[in-house]
């Protein structure tokens, strides 16, 4: 079995690069994950999706390979080009264009997430994650949203960014009124002109939005909305975290 060795081997500066440059990981259209039960969730129920796989020695030695054509890779090679600091000697490289859904077809969905200028990678891949959980069916980001694929992101879902159906939009605003026009109740997490939560009837087809982490929704947006609602908060806290908001409202919802 032949072993890369070196970090200038071309496949692990490929790699190297899809890790650190959304720019190189839109040109080759493809995507890292990293972890041992992720990967092979995604051999088993998306192998459509996996590009290649990449393991260490000491993985290959203790687990063997997750698939015949698993590329072996030198411990401390592989170690170079993982973003986590223990990693657990694999890596998968995934092509983004089967996840990036049309706009069109998440508009027949009921209950929809839209997310406005999320900006922290955390924050996204977390929301992701509890967007799942929760049973949303679809979510559709502004372009000015954080980008899915980035590490970060991909870590924070733990494996939901194969399962939870996306997309981008290039006019946020337009997506909303698209949705309202499909029949979609729309309901903004705002505090100017709202209603709580707690007293306010949620219609079974619906669309949540969530706005950036400083700014909230932009006006344009959340005047589009039906229904503006808040979460009733003690003390002097003004405001929560994006995710956090997110993952009350759907899960009250």
């Amino acid at each position: 079995m032949q072993i890369i060795e070196s970090n200038s081997n071309k496949k692990i500066k490929e790699l190297a690069a899809l890790q650190r440059s959304k720019k190189e990981r839109t040109q080759a259209g493809l995507f890292v994950l990293e972890g041992d039960r992720i990967i092979r969730d995604a051999l088993a129920t998306r192998k459509d999706l996996v590009d290649n796989v990449y393991v260490s020695v000491s993985y290959a030695s203790e687990k063997g390979v997750p698939t015949d054509n698993a590329v072996v890779v030198a411990d401390s090679v592989l170690s170079h080009v993982c973003e986590t600091v223990t990693d657990q000697g694999i890596l998968a490289t995934v092509r983004e264009e089967p996840l990036l859904r049309n706009e069109e077809e998440l508009m027949t969905k009921d209950r929809v997430l839209v997310l406005e200028d999320i900006q922290d990678p955390g924050n996204l891949g977390t929301i992701i994650r509890t967007a799942e959980a929760a049973g949303i069916e679809a979510v559709i980001m502004s372009s000015g949203t954080a980008d899915i694929f980035s590490p970060k992101v991909v870590r924070s879902t733990m494996g939901s960014i194969l399962r939870v159906p996306f997309t981008y939009s290039p006019d946020i605003k337009k997506t909303v009124e698209c949705l309202k026009k499909s029949g979609h109740v729309v309901y903004a997490a705002h505090l100017k002109g709202a209603a709580d939560m707690r007293k306010t009837t949620f219609e079974a087809r619906r669309a949540i939005i969530i706005g950036n982490e400083g700014r909230g929704i932009s006006d344009p947006v959340a005047e589009l909305a039906d229904i503006r609602v808040f979460i009733p908060m003690q003390g002097e806290v003004e405001s929560l975290n994006a995710a956090v908001a997110a993952a009350i409202l759907m899960y009250h919802i």
